[in-house]
């Protein structure tokens, strides 16, 4: 049956939260780093990875194709989001003091040339320098003979059939262009002596670099590429028989992408959201790359038909959507590439065999709280829990979270076996993982035929935590093991995104899971946990109450200390929190991936508060809250920033670090060791701009992953 808890919703007062809790805001705009800048100047940072002569080639090329696809949700959730709020006439100031006006105009600003060195660093470093390694990714124009006739047979047979020319004149509309689609801008003289406008597609369905010689590694011949586009640009008079070419420029349309669902409407969640995935193709237009030598007649052409202003242009030297170059990456040249990484087994769990004896791996959770840090620490034990407790006569239930799993997804299978098993087995698939809305899609179904009583997530919250809860009967009593993480349940990203997973059959938190499937799948109030801390319901409230004891803790005894380690810091409420706590005199580090709202080193508001990023090998994705709590630590550890969307339009938790051991390995070995990176950290300047954490020359360099990755 496909149902959502209305009760949910109602559990937390005015489901329709505001940005933030009305507060009283002490501290000036000029306090906050505007959001939309700050995440900017996370992207920079990835360019700065490619800009790094110390990384391997193909890295270098990778991050390329990662800023310029962080670029385009950028501009699919944040930018339209903006847009849609000067649309509606807003007004409102954000934190830092901006109207989405001035907001977007400073988006504008900031990118523009952040772009054109994006541009630069692929034609100016790192394309010269694969082509000194024999990766040479050529201009159709600089092609041999050779390569050209390659090339020009390959576009006869497998871009031309494929290609479809639409022209835009009194009988023909201005045609669709659909989100992130490359095409050209075809302007073509008729036999009358008329100029037409027409637009041509670069098919996704193809590789954009296109192979123009025999891609043998070691026989002298270089891996040699010519971009798709270009191909069809220098054929393009093939589809335009008996008309003169008069130009032809690539560009490229980013639309609003952002699901909005009318919570009144959604009687089937499953249908909504499928319907909202195709309306995405129509979103409004939010931004055009054009190609740096588009005249400006054939610009406006586009800039009018499809509803933008001037400021929403880009022009792009060199080519448009280096995303691509993550065709490169794939390349088997190891040689241009980061070590291969084997994750490894910590401690007990390198002797379990679930295979052979499915109990082993409830053994050694009985035997202690079991830690793992991915990727350094293998995903395997993740999904040997699910497939151990499905061969596991022993258990009873199986209850669990999915939020991204993707295409490959051996969770999922383990569940299946689970109910053919005949477990029972309650998943909740939340369908509004962003981007990921597809995938869910079909793995609900997928569990649903398999007779898995499945729940489609809440019109009104994310479901985002991670858990994982078995229930099995051991002699005389019912025990509930738990897996609690930072990361998805996804054997794919966990190779390349850092995330903390705990075993536990520790009886408050396996009563706390119970209340959470309790509170997600069926009809509960429950709003006191034991252990966990959960949003909506008390997250917020406790973390601030934490930050309070810390500030109490530091007045009587001078040793005050927070370490908080996340994705992004952006609420207000709890920044106006840690600012306090500040003033207090308590000391403070923050290790924040991307965004940060948070102006750290203010005179009087923040001197005690350092920030740094780490962007590197692996994405940084758990998030640790540690409390010095007088030299009683507590560590908290879970799904959740600190974001409003967290923590009020959310379902996440934070479960604590128990064990005195564990405490320390988190403490040690991830916070305090990311805090001593002097290679890949970036520290946050007062006046919002990052630069590479300062080293002696007398001290030894320390990069925290590759720290972490000589640990495992």
């Amino acid at each position: 049956m496909r149902t959502w808890p209305v009760s949910i919703a109602a559990a937390v007062a005015g489901a329709d939260l505001a940005e933030s809790p009305a507060m009283d805001n002490p501290f000036p705009p000029s306090s906050y780093i505007n959001r939309e800048l700050s995440w900017i100047e996370f992207n920079r940072r990835v360019l700065q990875e490619a800009q790094d002569p110390q990384q391997p080639l193909l890295e270098r090329a990778k991050f390329l194709s990662i800023f310029t696809t962080n670029l385009d949700e950028f501009f699919m959730i944040r930018v339209s989001g903006v847009k849609k709020q000067i649309a509606a006439g807003v007004e409102e100031l954000s934190p830092d003091g901006l109207t989405p006006s001035a907001t977007l105009d400073s988006i504008v600003s900031a990118l523009t040339p952040l772009i054109e060195e994006h541009s630069r660093t692929w034609q100016e470093m790192v394309r010269p320098a694969l082509d000194a390694q024999g990766v040479r990714v050529l201009d159709f124009a600089d092609l041999t003979p050779e390569q050209r006739a390659r090339a020009t047979d390959y576009f006869n047979r497998e871009v031309y059939p494929v290609l479809t020319p639409l022209a835009f004149d009194p009988g023909h509309p201005f045609p669709h262009i659909s989100n992130l689609s490359l095409s050209l801008a075809v302007v073509v003289r008729t036999r009358s002596g008329r100029e037409r406008f027409a637009r041509v597609k670069v098919p996704p369905v193809l590789p954009r670099l296109v192979p123009v010689s025999d891609n043998i590694e070691g026989d002298g011949t270089p891996y040699c590429f010519v971009w798709l586009d270009q191909l069809i640009a220098a054929n393009i008079h093939k589809l335009f028989a008996g008309l003169e070419i008069l130009r032809v420029h690539t560009f490229r349309v980013t639309r609003d992408t952002d699901l909005e669902i009318q919570v009144d409407e959604a009687d089937d969640l499953l249908s909504t959201i499928e319907r909202v995935m195709q309306d995405r193709r129509f979103g409004s237009a939010v931004r055009l790359e054009i190609a740096h030598d588009m005249p400006d007649e054939d610009r406006d052409i586009l800039v009018e038909n499809l509803g933008l202003e001037q400021r929403d242009v880009y022009r792009v030297c060199g080519p448009l959507d280096l995303s691509a170059l993550m065709e490169l990456h794939r390349l088997p040249l190891p040689r241009l590439k980061d070590a291969p990484h084997q994750p490894h087994l910590p401690g007990l769990l390198r002797s379990m065999n679930i295979a052979n004896n499915p109990d082993d791996l409830f053994t050694i959770i009985r035997s202690g709280d079991q830690l793992v840090h991915h990727p350094y620490d293998s995903f395997v034990p993740v999904i040997d829990f699910i497939r151990g407790a499905a061969r596991d006569p022993n258990v009873l239930a199986i209850k669990m979270t999915l939020y991204r799993v993707g295409q490959n997804a051996p969770v999922v299978q383990a569940l299946i076996d689970a109910i053919q098993a005949g477990k029972q087995v309650a998943v909740l698939v939340e369908l509004k993982a962003r981007f990921d809305e597809q995938n869910n899609i079909q793995w609900a179904r997928a569990l649903e035929d398999e007779g898995v009583h499945v729940v489609y997530g809440l019109p009104r919250l994310k479901v985002h935590c991670k858990v994982a809860l078995v229930v099995r009967r051991e002699a005389d009593r019912i025990r509930r093991y738990v897996h609690l993480g930072t990361g998805n349940y996804n054997a794919t990203t966990a190779r390349i995104y850092t995330d903390i997973g705990l075993f536990t059959c520790r009886e408050e938190i396996g009563e706390d899971a119970t209340d959470l499937f309790n509170y997600l799948t069926g009809y509960s109030y429950q709003d006191q946990y034991r252990q966990l801390l959960v949003a909506p319901v008390n997250l917020r409230q406790n973390l601030l109450a934490l930050i309070e004891r810390e500030i109490a803790a530091h007045r009587e005894h001078g040793n005050g200390r927070l370490i908080f380690k996340m994705n992004a810091l952006v609420d207000p409420q709890l920044i106006n929190a840690l600012y306090r706590a500040s003033q207090a005199g308590v000391r403070i580090d923050l290790i924040v991936r991307g965004m940060c709202c948070l102006r750290p080193g203010v005179p009087g508001i923040s001197d005690t508060i350092r920030v740094v990023s780490i962007v590197g090998r692996f994405l940084e994705h758990s998030r640790v809250y540690y409390f010095h709590n007088n030299g009683q630590p507590d560590i908290y550890v879970g799904s959740a920033d600190i974001m409003q969307r967290n923590l009020d339009r959310r379902v996440e938790t934070l479960f604590p670090i128990l064990d005195p051991a564990l405490k320390q390995r988190v403490l040690h070995d991830i916070l305090e060791l990311q805090l001593r990176d002097n290679v890949k950290a970036r520290e946050l300047l007062p006046d919002g701009c990052y630069r590479r954490v300062q080293r002696r020359p007398d001290d030894p360099p320390i990069d925290s992953q590759l720290v972490s990755l000589s640990m495992h």
